[in-house]
């Protein structure tokens, strides 16, 4: 992670979440209205206008509060970042034109790319750059765990920045190529306050036009975008929290790009024709949050009970149809980290639970609330491990809700479980740190324990990815004493285009980049 032009990531897949528990909106945005064209200045709009299906309603489109796989699908082509991934997981510089990495691992200088400016005509500088980090350094921002290493940002002339660490912080490069290093202009923040997500502006191939909350958002293609204008003319991102539905209108050409198939519809959509299906192990997980700050679950052994109960590889084979791996950590098979022994689940074993319950001091069992996302699979998903649980007479209840305020409750740790999942990042701390880590900006668990920060903090530090996975070894063992989340299972990754649609690529990031992309 530390060569001065380029890292690399071994075992870079395709990332878009497979269908199941949604992976961890505010007012409509300004629509814009075009003069009516003519009708073969209509038909060629619509062949260069991309409408792409999303499985939940983008919660932000602020890179510094966002939280789930959809605000990225978005943002990712507003807002460039200040390092990009290469469809094989290499990271290279992108408005960073060129870097270098004192010996010491504890300054980082940037070199920006010249001439650049955002969608409204404000310069992409140095001092831009700095009121990013800083930004997204501050304690209301979701991306402060992630930057936590950075002591103070300097900018030297108007396209130098130097970074300072605390200490060294292997995953910094990593961490830019995502929400930490995607760049929004500070006129606009300035400008629109506490309303900026309503109207987002970077310096990306596409610009914001219009939103009407739960159908869909639009974007229009940048003129002045400074890789050259895109193919595509816009982007329309249309909701839907039912995958079967968003597959019938792959179907019939309501949508070119779905970002969710069910595994039911795998194997008829890989037999036709007409579409692109890609069906492939991912880097995220699935699982169930457990408030451990309040009842039942500040009783570590009711936690483990649950966690014992469950019959992963049941689950996968019946709602999944074993589109997916059982999983008993955060690292899947394609992380680097990944260990077999650790993040594999054991068999579901009863006398454990009995056993757990009993040090509980509910041996005859205990209740408690899921809130899950609204759409089927989800729905299915929770029956089962209701079903699950029901012969220990653990009672779990049900909760249905849409996807924003799934999201929130999960912040404000407003929920006993909570069935959120991660769609997964190319460098594991990426993974871990801000979700169990004391006061980690996506810690909806209130998880914290002394063992456990100081094995992700040591991660961190560690400059071969042999010593992390050490320490990573050692705090998946601290998790499974602990159990404050329920890994469920990693999903595969599936996602099915149009034949019509063109220059689409793979990034392990599981995000989609539309700039290459045309239509035929």
């Amino acid at each position: 992670m530390k060569r001065m032009k380029s890292s690399t990531w071994v075992g870079a897949f395709a990332a878009v979440t497979l269908v199941g528990m949604v992976t961890g909106c505010g007012q409509a945005g300004t629509s814009v209205t075009p003069t009516k064209p003519s009708t073969s200045a209509a038909a060629d709009a619509r062949a260069t206008t991309l409408t792409v299906g999303l499985q939940a309603d983008p919660a932000t489109l602020d890179p510094a509060l966002s939280s789930a796989l959809v605000d990225r699908q978005v943002m990712a082509n507003i807002y460039d970042t200040l390092f990009s991934l290469t469809p094989t997981g290499k990271i290279v510089p992108n408005l960073v034109e060129s870097y270098s990495v004192s010996k010491n691992g504890l300054v980082y200088t940037f070199q920006l790319r010249r001439g650049i400016k955002f969608q409204d005509g404000t310069p992409f500088n140095a001092e831009a750059v700095k009121f990013n980090l800083v930004r997204d350094m501050s304690p209301t921002s979701a991306r402060k765990s992630e930057l936590s290493s950075i002591a103070s940002v300097e900018t030297s002339g108007n396209y130098t920045v130097v970074i300072h660490l605390s200490h060294p912080y292997s995953p910094l490069l990593a961490v830019l190529t995502d929400r930490a290093g995607m760049m929004v202009s500070p006129t606009a923040v300035k400008k629109e306050g506490a309303n900026y997500a309503d109207h987002p502006v970077g310096t990306g191939p596409f610009m914001f036009a219009s939103r009407v909350k739960g159908d869909h958002i639009t974007l229009v293609a940048n003129p002045h975008y400074w890789k050259g204008k895109p193919k595509l003319s816009a982007v329309t991102f249309k909701i839907f929290t039912d995958p079967n539905v968003e597959i019938t209108n792959l179907e019939n050409g309501s949508i070119q790009l779905a970002d969710q198939v069910p595994a039911q519809q795998l194997p008829m959509l890989e037999k036709n024709s007409n579409f692109v299906v890609s069906n492939q192990p991912g880097l995220g997980y699935q699982g169930i949050y457990l408030n451990v700050s309040q009842p039942p679950f500040n009783n570590k052994y009711l936690r483990l009970a649950v966690d014992a109960a469950i019959n992963r590889s049941l689950l996968v084979n019946v709602a999944l149809k074993g589109e997916a791996t059982p999983a008993w950590g955060p690292f899947s098979p394609e992380s680097p980290v990944f260990n077999r022994a650790l993040d594999l689940p054991p068999a579901p074993n009863t006398q454990l639970v009995e056993k757990y319950l009993k040090e509980a001091g509910d041996p005859n069992g205990f209740s408690f609330t899921l809130q899950t996302a609204n759409n089927p699979v989800s729905t299915e998903i929770a029956q089962i491990v209701q079903s699950m649980l029901q012969p220990y007479h653990i009672q779990m209840n049900i909760e249905q809700l849409e996807f924003g305020t799934l999201l929130a409750n999960n912040t404000d740790h407003d929920f006993q479980a909570s069935a959120l999942g991660w769609s997964g990042r190319i460098d594991p701390d990426n993974n871990a740190y801000q979700f169990w880590h004391t006061g980690g900006a996506q810690n909806g668990s209130n998880f914290s324990d002394p063992t456990a920060d100081k094995l992700l903090d040591e991660a961190r530090e560690a400059l071969s990815m042999t010593q992390r996975k050490v320490y990573y070894d050692s705090f998946v063992q601290e998790l499974h004493r602990q159990a404050p989340y329920i890994f469920l299972y990693f999903p595969n990754n599936t996602y099915a285009y149009s034949k019509q649609l063109h220059g689409f690529q793979v990034y392990p990031d599981g995000v989609f980049r539309l700039y290459s992309m045309w239509i035929s």
